[in-house]
């Protein structure tokens, strides 16, 4: 049977200090039933996260227009159960939209997300770092889910409003095969996926910029 693809879950965290202190990080999101999402502008000197309430750990690598929201599928968090042991609650990667019934791996840069009246768009995949790894307290966390590859969606917000669960979520997608898990693996070393997506042309300019440096530096 072929899911609808909807939001399951919603989720908006407040910053505090992990158990044995630390950086103060907004990564344990707790459950809402809406939210309202907005551009929040640039990462340095814009609002934070797309999601008003939601709140930054760490505003130097997280936040900003094309970080405003972040969405994980139930699927993928049931596929981590079965890796960790564990029940993983939704909203237990710090994602702020469930969903059920999207691929986020296989999401294309720039695919368009209508959840009622709002618009999201498709940026980038997450980049697990240490504050995951210390939140999921798992061995080789980062390593695991960088072989994987189940990153989630990072989304820009196109049309302003208010998000609620159970929403249906129609994508529309672009007519190029550029998706989250080729620019995932662009961005953790892989030259030839970082070839690819350059000369596709299709990441927003700063992403661009990042892969030619890249490329550049390294002697491509």
């Amino acid at each position: 049977m072929i899911t609808q693809p909807h939001v399951l879950a919603l989720s908006s965290g407040r910053r505090t200090v992990p158990h044995g202190g630390g950086r103060p990080t907004a990564i344990d999101k707790q459950p809402v039933d809406a939210f309202e999402v907005r551009d929040p502008g640039p990462k340095h000197g814009g609002l934070g996260s797309g999601v008003v309430g939601d709140e930054i750990g760490n505003p130097k690598h997280h936040g900003g227009e094309l970080q405003a929201v972040y969405a994980y599928p139930r699927e993928d968090l049931d596929f981590w159960e079965q890796q960790v042991g564990r029940p993983l609650r939704s909203g237990g990667f710090g994602e702020n939209v469930t969903t059920v019934g999207i691929d986020t791996t296989h999401a294309l840069v720039g695919e368009l997300w209508r959840i009622g009246d709002v618009v999201l768009r498709v940026e980038v995949p997450r980049i697990p770092c240490s504050t995951f790894a210390k939140h999921m307290d798992e061995p080789r966390w980062v390593r695991r889910f960088t072989e994987e590859g189940r990153t989630g969606a990072y989304l820009s917000v196109v049309t302003p409003g208010v998000v609620r669960t159970d929403t249906p979520v129609e994508v529309e997608r672009p007519t190029h095969d550029i998706d989250l898990l080729l620019l995932f693996r662009a961005f953790t070393g892989d030259l030839e996926a970082a070839r690819r997506v350059v000369d596709a042309d299709v990441v927003q300019p700063e992403v661009q910029e990042g892969l030619v440096d890249t490329l550049g530096r390294r002697g491509r």
